[in-house]
């Protein structure tokens, strides 16, 4: 069965990365989660995807820059008056559920990673006994390296889409990649396009796609011998599953 994972805790459902779409998805026969984490250089670790305020906020600028505690006065846009939560709030939400945590470790906006955010993330999940559970994921070789030293036995995954291609190529990138991560996710319109490439160089049972939202593309990714999809409608997913 391919497991169906809720980008950003479903963010076609509920505003991304918030609390209430966490719980919603918490609810949901889904098999995990997806969300991002950014660090601040108080040592806050939030759960938000951009690494500015301006997009999913009433606010602007970088996240780094919050100072401890400055996220609880920042909205997210369209949610009621919630805030940014922090990790360790996510993973509340999910300690009792049987859900896998992809648990992306994100980047300054230039791409430079955020010191000792795989070390803190590591510490964060196995504090909570959610090590076994959890998989930090990231689309940089760098972190992803990062990874395998701070956070040693934990699985990792791997992004992959047209601008990692670019960056590091197709054959060389998905090499380096396996070397590195447990499991490749793909965006689904290069994984689809270079189907025969990619499935030879990974096994299918450590490939997902990313990120299929229509009932036709559900479909289509459900039938594939592959591990995994992330989406942003879980709700769409499940129904086509069954």
């Amino acid at each position: 069965m391919v497991l169906i994972i809720g980008h950003r805790g479903g963010r076609n459902l509920w505003p991304e990365n918030s609390l209430s779409g966490f719980r919603n998805l918490a609810q949901m026969p889904v098999d995990g989660v997806e969300f991002d984490v950014h660090l601040t250089r108080s040592g806050e670790m939030l759960v938000i995807h951009d690494p500015t305020l301006d997009r999913t906020t009433n606010a602007q600028g970088p996240v780094a820059d919050l100072s401890s505690g400055k996220h609880r006065e920042v909205r997210l846009k369209e949610s009621g008056g919630e805030t940014i939560p922090t990790l360790d709030e996510v993973l509340a939400v999910f300690k009792d559920s049987a859900l896998e945590l992809h648990i992306e470790l994100k980047t300054h906006a230039d791409g430079t990673p955020y010191e000792r955010l795989a070390a803190k993330a590591f510490d964060a999940v196995n504090r909570l006994e959610l090590a076994e559970r959890s998989i930090l994921t990231s689309f940089h070789p760098d972190v992803l390296a990062d990874i395998r030293k701070a956070a040693p036995g934990i699985r990792a995954l791997s992004s992959f889409d047209a601008n990692s291609t670019e960056r590091l190529g197709l054959t060389s990138g998905l090499s380096l990649m396996k070397q590195c991560s447990d499991i490749i996710a793909v965006e689904m319109s290069l994984l689809q396009a270079q189907w025969e490439e990619i499935t030879r160089l990974v096994p299918l049972d450590r490939l997902g796609a990313w990120v299929p939202n229509e009932i036709s593309d559900l479909e289509y990714w459900l039938a594939k011998p592959i591990r995994q999809i992330t989406t942003d409608r879980p709700d769409l997913a499940l129904q086509a599953r069954r």
